[in-house]
């Protein structure tokens, strides 16, 4: 490990690129719901690495796979099998419904991939349909291809030729669904809760609205559960609260539970790849692989989803009770995906001010701050966030 000191490294800083405005707090340690920085100071982290961290920061199982895994085998090559990759794709499918798994290292190139097949099949079953219709403030990662697919307006000229081929509805509208599609429609794909547009939940009547209407025009359904997936509403998938399945599904974020992990997993008749249309160097690698075994176990283990929900709600209720003394506005999202709605433009300042109490949150929009905490994280730990995240409103409330 190296020791030195961040301040016998000038210009440390400078090497990294400018890509996103960082506070200057460097950390070095973590455990659970907490980060330690490089002076010492401990921060209780309700962001978790963007809903990344499933079961908190070095959490016992992932530092047990990855020992024993790196130990026995770290790659071989994505031209050969090895085993956690198919026990991972054993564990998605049993659980999904779904049948065929391609492991990846991203959420944005598991949806690149999704996008793919499903261009794949409209070339091959649907006279060479391509163009995919996608929400309003939808989000699925900064590739081209997903840059074009997401919904955020800021976007639109953002690396101009775009990819062409996506059409925006809005969310929760079936009938300006059923609008848009055309001979030229190949599928349907969506967040079951837009986490970067603020927590926005596509309603249960919404989704299996567009469960029904996909089978009846014979499109199909994508659903993007990176930030929604493996246990973070409550359910192992975001879609099972609606009682419907996908017929193509992306995994990421808390699949990997702190590594570079992401699954496209699909429906066996709309597996239609031929060799040499997708891949990668790195997927499905033993190592990263042995890790999304970890967490899928720990995840289905009796109990755990239940304290998934009991926290959850202990969250939201939580969250409801400061809104109403604060004068702020709905709470929204399910299990540990939540969101105040602070009706004021002044989420920034609010995560400042908590991040300077020791409490690290998130602003998805100037006027909501997302709630994101691990898996695991204890009643206690909720009602500790909830006191300091009271003051720190408060303070840039009452300035």
């Amino acid at each position: 490990m190296n020791n030195t000191p961040i301040e016998a490294m000038p210009g440390a800083f400078d090497a990294v690129m400018d890509i996103t405005p960082r506070p200057p707090i460097v950390f070095i340690g973590g455990q659970g719901s907490w980060l330690t920085d490089a002076s010492g100071r401990r921060y209780l982290d309700f962001i978790q690495g963007w809903a990344v961290n499933t079961l908190g920061h070095s959490p016992r199982p992932i530092v047990e796979a990855l020992a024993r895994q790196a130990e026995a085998l770290i790659n071989c090559s994505p031209a050969f099998y090895n085993a956690p990759m198919l026990r991972l794709a054993e564990l998605l499918t049993r659980y999904s419904g779904l049948h065929q798994v391609f492991c990846a290292n991203s959420g944005a190139e598991a949806n690149e991939g999704a996008i793919k097949l499903a261009r794949k099949w409209g070339a091959k079953y649907r006279d060479g349909a391509y163009e995919i219709i996608t929400m309003d403030h939808g989000f699925h990662g900064r590739t081209l291809a997903t840059m074009a697919a997401s919904g955020k307006a800021q976007w639109e000229q953002l690396y101009a030729p775009k990819l062409s081929g996506f059409i925006k509805v809005p969310l929760n509208d079936l009938a300006a669904v059923e609008a848009a599609i055309t001979p030229r429609t190949v599928a349907v794909m969506l967040e079951p809760i837009q986490g970067e547009a603020g927590v926005v939940e596509a309603t249960d009547a919404f989704l299996r609205g567009l469960r029904s209407l996909t089978r009846e025009c014979g499109l199909l359904l994508i659903l993007d559960e990176i930030q929604t997936g493996i246990g973070r509403t409550g359910a192992v998938f975001g879609y099972e609260h609606a009682g419907i399945a996908p017929d193509i599904m992306t995994l990421a974020k808390g699949l990997g539970g702190g590594v570079p992990l992401a699954a496209l997993v699909a429906h066996r008749d709309v597996c239609c790849f031929d060799y040499g249309d997708q891949g990668g160097t790195f997927c499905g690698n033993p190592l990263m692989a042995a890790v999304g075994c970890a967490v899928m176990e720990e995840i289905t283990q009796p109990g755990f989803l239940d304290h998934v929900v009991r926290a959850g709600e202990h969250l939201a209720d939580g969250l409801r009770a400061l809104s109403r003394r604060c004068g702020c506005g709905e709470v929204r999202g399910k299990g540990l995906l939540r969101a105040l709605a602070l009706q004021r433009n002044v989420a920034p300042a609010v995560v400042d001010a908590a991040r300077k109490r020791g409490l690290l949150i998130n602003a998805p929009r100037a006027d909501s701050l997302r709630f994101m905490p691990a898996l695991t994280v204890t009643l206690d730990e909720i009602d500790q966030m909830l006191t300091t995240l009271d003051r720190a409103t408060n303070e840039v409330l009452a300035g």
